[in-house]
């Protein structure tokens, strides 16, 4: 996935279709002179529904057609005969897409489950045929109900990735760097902040032939939460990571603070991303030699009390194994 195909917010159009018109028909035949009511209902307007499809992972499609009309229920015919009802039409979307409303923003709902549908907008009722209005009064009715009007409106698709672990960080952490080294994912890697401006997944294969998914996030700048930088467009893909891995290079200023600042943005967006497992990587260990790791060390084993961290090195393929294993009990923790 590169990131000039990579779309996860889109507006859309979609209209259902009008039910079909009752029949006002009155049965008349050779031997049959009056013969009474036989016009049939209308049929229902065709739904907009939205299916989950496990073999996308962009709303790129959408990009290049973004109206969806559903087809008009057919009219009643004579003999009680009922309109075919209308086509229906379905986008299909990746598991992680939220609905919503584009006026209100509300969220309608959320696609997370494989084969998952859901209707959009219901299709119009078909209108009742005279038959139905026959009474004793009334033997010969000639009128029939019309269909309803379907519905219509502007939605925006929202996708947020799901991953089980997600790359937080400061522009030119090295995340891009990890996930290259990690996975068969080729992202976009230069030595300047925001070289990443879309996500990108990868797979990492562990042990006898398991796996799990990783996301690498564009980074976070202070203020991210309030929307600087790219503000919410990436901070929503970290609501479906099952743990978030926080980068910190080795050559940063202050890793404690630096790891503060990325926990205290997640937590002004949506503190509930805090109840995430967490794991502290540094990153670019390759830049120190002994001496100066037992200091960090000392330094970090009184900052970062409650949360686990490691030194890595992408360059140096330093660690690598030793995170793939704490990730992957992360994941999976033995239950006792």
């Amino acid at each position: 996935m590169t990131e000039g195909n990579f779309t996860d917010y889109v507006k859309v159009f979609a209209s259902s279709g009008k039910g079909g018109r009752g029949s006002a028909h009155l049965r008349r035949e050779k031997y049959v002179a009056f013969g009474g009511p036989d016009g049939g209902d209308g049929g229902r307007g065709g739904h907009v529904i939205m299916r989950a499809n496990p073999n996308l992972w962009t709303l790129i499609h959408f990009k290049y057609k973004k109206h969806f009309r559903a087809g008009h229920g057919g009219d009643g015919g004579k003999s009680r005969s009922t309109g075919a009802d209308g086509e229906d039409v379905v986008m299909e979307v990746p598991l992680g897409t939220v609905v919503r409303n584009s006026q209100t923003k509300e969220v309608l709902f959320e696609i997370t489950e494989d084969n998952q549908e859901q209707v959009l907008l219901q299709g119009g009722k078909g209108g009742l045929g005279n038959w139905h209005f026959k009474s004793s009064t009334n033997q010969t009715p000639r009128y029939a109900q019309p269909g309803i009007e379907g519905l219509e409106g502007e939605f925006i698709l929202e996708l947020k990735l799901l991953a089980d672990v997600g790359l937080v960080g400061f522009p030119n952490a090295g995340k891009s760097t990890l996930l290259s080294v990690l996975t068969a994912a080729k992202p976009k890697i230069a030595d300047y902040p925001f070289t990443t401006l879309k996500p990108n997944l990868g797979i990492v294969e562990y042990r006898d032939y398991r796996s799990f998914v990783m996301a690498d996030i564009p980074g976070i700048i202070e203020g991210a939460a309030e929307g600087k930088g790219l503000g919410h467009y990436f901070l929503r893909h970290i609501e479906r990571n099952s743990i978030l891995l926080f980068l910190v290079p080795a050559d940063a200023d202050d890793v404690a603070k630096e790891y503060d600042i990325l926990l205290n943005e997640l937590k002004r967006y949506n503190p509930e991303l805090l109840d995430k497992e967490r794991l502290v990587a540094i990153s670019k260990s390759d830049m120190l030699d002994d001496e100066l790791k037992t200091e960090l060390k000392a330094e970090l084993d009184g900052q970062l009390k409650d949360v686990p961290y490691m030194f890595i090195s992408s360059v140096a393929q330093t660690g690598i194994q030793e995170l793939k294993d704490r990730l992957w009990d992360l994941l999976n923790p033995v239950e006792v």
